[in-house]
This record gives structure tokens, sequence and C-alpha cells, in this order.
């Protein structure tokens, strides 16, 4: 297995601030949101120094424009959805606020850091979608927009499990649900309705596991080798870890021979918290 490798950036290098999600007290244990993980696994990668800013969810936005970086999404009433992660880079001025566009300022600014190249050149053939013959970084472009919409898609399996902090609870559900239009308790699954949306998400995540048992030596994408690709399925895996309940994730870690269970573990060695 791939072990994380020391940075070739010099330690008196001013430090990376990362921005992350804060969810339920202890911020480190409940830390679940899928794209800030992302980021997460792609700073340890590339031995990128940093610090975490965790930022309470209520103050997202607010923190969000103040770096005067526009929503990439909106909610059902047409309000911006403001998310994170951002980083901010000292060494060079810059603010990022997108996950997939961090992971390429990072390439591209600290190419020979850390473990290697987060885009090396591979075919992804997913779902959705042929992307034969493009390679990185638009293979990964449209693959992250492919495992995005899988996961998206069953997060109604999610809702009930949402770490919220105690002390904003009510308030993120009441914010949630008047921008999706929907009382917050409305979106909860239960029964055989829950039953048949995880056989559908178990077949639907099909197509990604095929692609993973395509390279025999696994546990990643081009099988000894981690790259940013595998960082994305990561972070959703993240989620599905901190939001499901606990005999439903075992379940999905088992999934399709196992594979994605072999990736989340895998990973671990790229899910230091500073």
């Amino acid at each position: 297995m791939t072990t994380a490798s020391t940075s070739t950036i010099s330690p008196t290098t001013a430090l990376i601030t990362f921005y992350d999600i804060a969810l339920a007290p202890p911020v480190t244990k409940s830390a679940c949101s899928p794209n800030p993980w992302k980021t997460r696994y792609a700073l340890n990668f590339k031995g990128t120094p940093y610090k975490t800013t965790w930022v309470p969810l209520p103050d997202v936005s607010s923190v969000r424009s103040a770096f005067n970086i526009p929503a990439s999404r909106k909610f059902a009433d047409g309000s911006p959805y403001h998310t994170l992660p951002i980083i901010s880079d000292p060494a060079t001025g810059r603010i990022v606020g997108d996950s997939f566009e961090i992971a390429t300022y990072l390439q591209e600014q600290y190419p020979s850091s850390g473990s290697g190249d987060l885009f090396p050149a591979q075919e992804l053939e997913f779902i959705f979608g042929r992307d034969l013959g493009l390679y990185a970084p638009i293979a990964e472009a449209k693959f992250n927009t492919n495992v995005d919409a899988v996961f998206s898609a069953h997060a109604r399996l999610t809702v009930q499990g949402f770490p919220f902090d105690p002390a904003t609870a009510e308030e993120c559900k009441a914010t949630f649900s008047r921008r999706m239009g929907v009382p917050w308790e409305t979106l909860a699954i239960s029964g055989e309705e829950r039953e048949d949306l995880l056989r559908l998400f178990e077949e639907t995540l099909g197509g990604l596991a095929r692609l993973y048992m395509s390279d025999a030596s696994g546990p990643f994408l081009m099988g000894s080798r981690p790259s940013y690709a595998d960082f994305i399925v990561g972070g959703w895996l993240r989620m599905s870890r901190g939001m499901l309940p606990r005999e439903e994730w075992e379940a999905l870690k088992g999934w399709h021979s196992g594979v994605f269970g072999r990736l989340h573990e895998a990973l671990e060695v790229f899910a230091q918290m500073d």
C-alpha cells in the first residue's frame, strides 16, 4: 500500500489555511462533508503544510462571502448554496473555493511535493458516460461530476444521521427546510422505502465498482497507486460512514466484493487531521 511521503516543501513555508465545516463536537470526529474530505485527502497526499479553520455550519455563507467567492450551486428556492472547502495559500496569495479546483491548484503549484501526481494519466469510464481518451484533469472532472451525481441521488439515506452541532441544530434544519421548500423531517426515509433505496444505491454503484475491479492489484483505481479520482470517491465514503446507520455503512463496505471497504481503509493514510 502506498504511504504518505515527506513533502519537498520547505518547513519554513507559511501554512495554507484550509476551511472545513464544523459539525457536532468534537469536530475532528464528526467531520464527514464529502467535498472538504476530497481536499483534505489531496492536501495530505501532496504533503502541503496546512492548518484547518473549522467553520460552524451557520457561518459558512458569511465566510465564503467574505472571500468574495460565488456559490457554485443554488437551493430549490434559488438562493445561493454556500459551502466549503476553501483554501488560502499565503505563498501565492491565491484563494480557491472549489474542491476540484483546489486539487488542480495543488498539483500545478506543488508538482513535485508529497506522494506524487494527483492526476496521473488514466482512462475513467463510468456509469453515465464514456470518457475514453480523455486524460487528466479533464477525465477526473467528468468523473467527479458522475460520482457526485450517484451519491447525491441517494442522499436521503443520510439525512437522519446528519451530525448537527446540538447548539445550532434547529437553526440549521429550519434554514435547510426553508431553502429546499420542504420540512426537514419529511426528508427522512424508513421501512420498505428505505430498503428499496438501499438496493438501488447498491445497484447504481455497480458501475463504479467494476471500474475498481479492472485492476485486480487494487485497492485504488490504478491498483496500488492512489490518485485524486480515489479521493473523490473517498470523500463520499466518509460522508456515508458519518451519516448512515452503522449496519448500513458496514453493508456498503461489503458491496461488490468489498471494493469500497478496501478503498476507505486504504485512504486512512491520507486522512490525517492537523
